[in-house]
């Protein structure tokens, strides 16, 4: 396994809509283990594939305390919504910077797992909320994009000031 370098946001390969996931083979499952292990050291609860420069559908997610309920989202579609909640959120390819955000209160996913085997799963809470955020990623969303244009453009200049600060 490997640390994976986190794109950070403004960086333009962050909008890049992902292609859906069609070979099931070992270099995937390297890659679903080197994006958990990358997700786990930032430390964070959800990591998409395009968060990693690798535009592919692919997402990994774990909300648990003890970081031992990983889950793997493949070519994800969520096909029923309902309710609605506010979550502070925050992103790993953001850091440091949170903001309140409305999503559906309960999702149902369809996805594939890391082998191709159809999966649905059915989520509410913070697992909907994580799975959310992380879909949005794949097609090139931030939740930044949930923000004022007055409040997306000071956090770019926080983020900007936190990097001159950092070099």
């Amino acid at each position: 396994m490997a640390l994976m370098k986190i794109v950070e946001f403004p960086d333009p390969r962050l909008r890049t809509v992902a292609q859906p996931v069609t070979v099931f083979d070992a270099e995937l499952a390297k890659l679903v283990a080197d994006m958990f292990e990358t997700m786990y050291e930032a430390p964070g609860i959800g990591l998409a594939a395009t968060q990693v420069d690798v535009h592919r559908q692919l997402l990994v997610v774990d909300v648990s305390e003890d970081k031992n309920q990983p889950l793997v989202l493949v070519n994800p579609r969520i096909v029923e919504r309902s309710g609605t909640q506010v979550c502070q959120e925050g992103c790993l390819s953001v850091p440091g910077i949170f903001a309140d955000v409305e999503r559906a209160e309960r999702i149902r996913v369809e996805a594939q797992d890391a082998k191709g085997a159809a999966q649905v799963i059915e989520a509410d809470g913070l697992l909907a909320v994580c799975i959310q955020h992380e879909m949005d990623h794949l097609a090139g969303k931030l939740f930044v994009d949930y923000l004022s244009p007055l409040k997306r453009e000071l956090v770019r200049k926080k983020l900007a000031k936190q990097r001159r600060n950092a070099a």
